[in-house]
């Protein structure tokens, strides 16, 4: 009796101990606000680089990250994506080879963009970018009701709407965006620091803080609380762009690269972490292609209505929907660039990112996007 009680126990633990296995997981997932897939994929656009209108004397951009080949100006200004990324992991949403991917919202902005991610349902409601509490129940929310991952959660962003769209008074997720300072942990020196700077520092917008500081707020929390799943959220790149600033647009893009991989190096180098971590990368929208329209984003209908200010572009900011993905992590196929079959959406993101969890997302949402197709082992 003793003896198969024993059996019993041990067969237990080793269950036990499978499905923890099985379930220790990390997630990571980063957005670059506003980051066109041209440059993703191409580099610096020769028509914008060679534009005074879109940059300044001094800033020397066109030295930095132009090269005729395509191949190696890609690598100039993204040389984490195409280094070790595009060897590792897989990309999504290079059009010229027949690798799409858009938003399946109609209104080709900040706010809905981001909501599609986190919930992965469509809600045309959502027709501003206003601080509004988001109706709709992100992914992470969701998980952060399930006893394995509560209070294991963290999301971090530039602009200070984001605790909006993840709906922070009903979601109870830890939320740190715009120029919030840490708090609600036992604060390291270097939080204590940056809580200082981010006041002594100016930003250039009202509402969106400069990335380094979400950066390593964020890098700071992974360090020290060690959540299961993260959501990182960078800002800058679509304000630049808003700006006209192309040149900073693409300093800025070439830093955020430098911040992911130094983000990858550390994921690699800490106990928990290491292979074992996933990191999605995406982007909420897309912008126009020529020097008239890339500063813009937006559908027809969102110039009849919350856009009125682009009435000059009647059809909306064509190429304004269109965005990529990327992936890395010891569950994703090293592919490369992946061409697609068929349409790739952003309200996909979610039910990916669950899978990724080896969590249902039937169970959080039947309406949600299915998962993107090709991507796990």
């Amino acid at each position: 009796m003793y003896k198969k009680l024993s059996l019993l126990l041990i067969t237990l633990n080793l269950f036990t101990a499978n499905v923890f296995a099985a379930n220790d997981t990390k997630l990571i997932l980063v957005t670059i606000d506003g980051l066109r897939w041209q440059e993703m994929f191409s580099g610096a656009d020769k028509n914008l680089l060679n534009n005074k209108e879109f940059v300044r004397e001094g800033f020397k951009v066109k030295e930095k990250f132009w090269h005729n080949n395509e191949a190696q100006r890609r690598e100039m200004l993204m040389p984490f994506i195409w280094q070790t990324v595009a060897k590792e992991g897989v990309l999504i949403g290079n059009r010229n080879i027949g690798s799409t991917m858009s938003v399946a919202n109609k209104w080709h902005f900040s706010y809905p963009g981001y909501s599609e991610i986190f919930t992965g349902v469509v809600d045309h409601s959502l027709d501003s970018n206003a601080k509004k509490e988001n109706p709709q129940v992100s992914f992470l929310e969701w998980l952060n009701n399930k006893p394995f991952y509560q209070n294991k959660l963290a999301a971090f962003g530039s602009w200070d709407v984001i605790p909006y769209i993840l709906n922070t008074q009903r979601s109870n997720l830890y939320i740190n965006a715009g120029f919030m300072e840490a708090k609600g942990y036992a604060l390291s020196e270097e939080a204590k620091l940056l809580n200082q700077l981010q006041k002594e520092i100016p930003s250039p917008w009202h509402n969106v803080r400069l990335d380094s500081f979400t950066y390593r707020y964020a890098k700071d929390y992974l360090l020290n609380v060690k959540p299961k799943v993260m959501m990182i959220s960078f800002g800058e790149t679509d304000d630049f762009a808003h700006d006209g600033h192309y040149d900073s647009y693409l300093i800025s893009a070439h830093q955020t690269d430098a911040f992911i991989a130094d983000l990858w190096n550390t994921i690699q180098t800490t106990p928990n972490y290491k292979d074992n971590t996933v990191l999605m990368i995406t982007t909420d929208h897309g912008r126009g292609s020529t020097a008239k329209d890339w500063q813009h984003h937006a559908s027809p209908l969102a110039i009849q209505n919350y856009m009125k200010n682009l009435k000059e572009f009647p059809n909306g900011i064509v190429g304004s929907e269109n965005i990529w993905f990327a992936a890395i992590g010891p569950k994703i196929k090293a592919q490369g660039e992946l061409k697609t079959a068929e349409e790739v959406k952003q309200k996909q993101i979610a039910a990916t990112a669950l899978m990724l969890l080896n969590e249902d997302p039937q169970a959080f949402n039947p309406k949600a996007g299915k998962a993107i197709k090709g991507l796990l082992k």
